[in-house]
């Protein structure tokens, strides 16, 4: 019988939500690689993991050939309901096995039997991770990272050390499972993020405040803390990954985006500065906020940033406020391209253009049509009217010749 999940707030314990693994998990991401595990019968399975028979030989209307031990116990996921215990037992034997090649098919199942029967299980991938051999050690990283975003409350303890592995597989493996996680499950996520950004070691701000991206739409204020503090970093990298979000918050919480916006604008790293030039432009700009900041930015000393502003001015302001603001802008600015740009927003065109600019100022003449009259009546060098010719033909005298 599956059994339901529970994932529990980190801070409070209390259930987040509940799942019933059988019916909310899709498992074809978790089952193991396809082989022969797959068509061994399932009387057969059972006998076949304790190791009771050497080997099992398929029958030919199931493929042909040999099925194995380690095959048995990749396939303990297809057991009947009623020896799920018995199969869980088994597992949790091979687990421990001295075996590496049981030890490992059993890190490559465990993800999707889990789901039946979890109990003990996390607590025997939490000791494989940590043995001595290599290959046990790749498949419990990868058996990890599959199982965690689906158990985030039991893997809680595992990910928190795995994080701070100074083995740089480990710790990689570590964080990429920390992304999975926080994108299903933003608590958990935002959980180990805020334990990271306070780290002293760089390398662990950095890798975190790059996962920042996955809780930002759906963290609410807990993960609008992690971004504004992370926008705060004394590292110019942890700021970077941090200003990221940005963009992704105009579209969700656009004030909140605003706020951020605003404080980073005057960062003095250049990658900061590029994020939030892209957010600024994802703002409204008929909010009287944006356009004050994009006023103060066009006077920025960084040509990028104040370029971007310039080019949004006319689209904040118009009239006599945009001629003025351009005017003032004009008098300190000092890049030829940002001046033509200026001295155009400056003029008013209707006043100082040529006539040519004038003119698209004007109203246009509407279309006059002449009196029927005057369209019926011919005009001098017009040929006449079919007919016309024969009835002036009609009209003529005889000449004498005719007679």
């Amino acid at each position: 019988m599956s059994r339901g999940y529970i994932a529990r707030d980190p801070r409070t314990g209390k259930p987040i939500r509940q799942q019933r693994l059988d019916s909310d998990v899709d498992i074809r991401g978790l089952l193991p690689e396809t082989g022969l595990w797959q068509r061994i019968p399932a009387h057969e399975i059972l006998p076949l993991a304790r190791g009771e028979t050497e080997s099992l030989e398929l029958s030919r209307s199931d493929g042909g050939g040999f099925a194995r031990r380690s095959d048995g116990i990749k396939a303990l996921h297809r057991v009947l309901g009623s020896q799920i215990d018995s199969a869980h037992k088994v597992l949790l034997d091979a687990l421990d096995d001295d075996t590496i090649e049981i030890r490992i098919a059993a890190l490559e199942i465990l993800p999707v039997f889990a789901v039946k029967k979890h109990e003990s299980l996390l607590h025997c991938l939490s000791d494989r991770l940590l043995e001595d051999e290599e290959q046990v050690r790749d498949a419990a990283r990868e058996c990890f990272l599959k199982v965690a975003p689906v158990f985030p409350s039991g893997c809680e303890n595992i990910l928190r050390r795995e994080l701070r592995d100074t083995r740089v597989d480990h710790r990689a493996n570590a964080f990429e499972t920390l992304r999975r996680t926080a994108s299903s499950w933003p608590e958990t996520g935002c959980l180990h993020l805020d334990e990271l950004i306070r780290e002293e070691d760089v390398d662990l701000r950095r890798r975190g405040s790059k996962i920042l991206r996955s809780i930002a739409a759906g963290a609410g204020a807990t993960g609008w803390d992690l971004i504004g503090w992370s926008l705060e970093d004394e590292d110019a990298q942890v700021r970077r990954n941090a200003s990221n979000t940005l963009t992704t918050l105009t579209k969700t919480e656009p004030l909140i985006a605003t706020i951020f916006i605003e404080a980073a604008i005057t960062d003095d790293d250049v990658g900061v500065r590029k994020s939030v030039i892209r957010a600024m432009k994802k703002l409204d700009m008929q909010n009287p906020r944006v356009t004050k900041m994009i006023v103060d930015g066009a006077r920025s000393r960084d040509y990028t940033l104040r370029k971007a502003c310039i080019d949004q001015l006319s689209i904040v302001l118009s009239g006599e406020r945009l001629r003025e603001a351009a005017a003032e802008l004009l008098r300190q600015e000092t890049r030829a391209d940002l001046r033509k740009r200026l001295s155009s927003l400056a003029r008013d065109v209707e006043m100082e253009g040529s006539e040519e600019e004038k003119n698209r100022f004007l109203a246009p003449l509407d279309r006059v049509e002449p009196p029927s009259e005057e369209l019926d009546a011919p005009r001098s060098g017009d040929a006449p009217a079919e007919g016309e010719h024969d009835k002036q033909q009609l009209g003529r005298p005889h000449s004498e010749d005719s007679a």
